[in-house]
């Protein structure tokens, strides 16, 4: 489950951010006092809300205290909107910002977007049962030994594997892969599907699963 942290002395506005958030099946940590934050344990969390106006400490003093310890986004939470604020927030580590007073749909919205870049750019190796896909090197090995793919079979497997249980058809799968200037048709897409399923056959395992009618999801 994605863990995200919110921090504002506000317990209005963190009792409301909480429950939006659980809302849509994130698990929330709440911190009232910012100069109470549990260092330690900041490498826990996916995504971080943090105020600006706060007593004792800021937001945006304590982004740069603990920058260096995250890696995840760091959106504030802040009524102050002139531009000069927004350029020390980002200078000191912010990735974004969420102004008050602000509409649930719109925090939603921030959130899932930056979780979604996230998954993008930062997560290099996915493990899925026994297989584990490795982003960077556009690789996959299944209970340790690598399935040698060619590059088109790699991008239908980390496609499927990335929307894990989301069904697609031959045609998105073929467009997503190849774009609209891909010289076969999505037919091709049935061909490469059973190559995939020989490759992995040889480890017993068969994570892409056709639902049919419809086309193919990982499952």
């Amino acid at each position: 489950m994605t863990r995200i942290l919110v921090i504002d002395d506000d317990r209005g506005i963190l009792r409301l951010i909480e429950r939006t958030l659980q809302k849509e099946g994130y698990d929330v940590t709440t911190v009232e006092d910012p100069e109470k934050l549990e260092m330690d344990h900041l490498n826990w969390y996916q995504l971080i809300l943090l105020d600006v106006m706060m007593p004792g400490i800021d937001g945006f003093t304590l982004c740069e205290k603990i920058r260096d310890k995250v890696d995840c986004p760091i959106l504030f939470v802040t009524a102050k909107s002139e531009e000069k604020d927004l350029m020390i927030g980002l200078g000191v580590g912010g990735d974004d910002y969420i102004i008050k007073p602000f509409g649930i749909g719109e925090l939603r919205a921030r959130v899932a977007a930056h979780l979604r870049r996230e998954l993008r750019e930062k997560k290099h190796l996915v493990t899925i049962g026994e297989v584990e896909i490795s982003l960077q090197a556009k690789q996959i090995f299944c209970k340790g030994q690598r399935i040698f793919l060619t590059k088109s079979e790699y991008a239908i497997c980390e496609y499927l594997a990335l929307n894990r249980g989301q069904v697609f058809s031959k045609e998105q799968i073929y467009e997503h892969v190849f774009g609209y200037d891909g010289e076969a048709d999505s037919s091709a897409i049935t061909e490469h599907i059973k190559n995939i399923r020989a490759k992995f056959q040889k480890s017993e395992v068969s994570p892409v699963e056709t639902v049919w009618g419809i086309g193919y999801r990982w499952k």
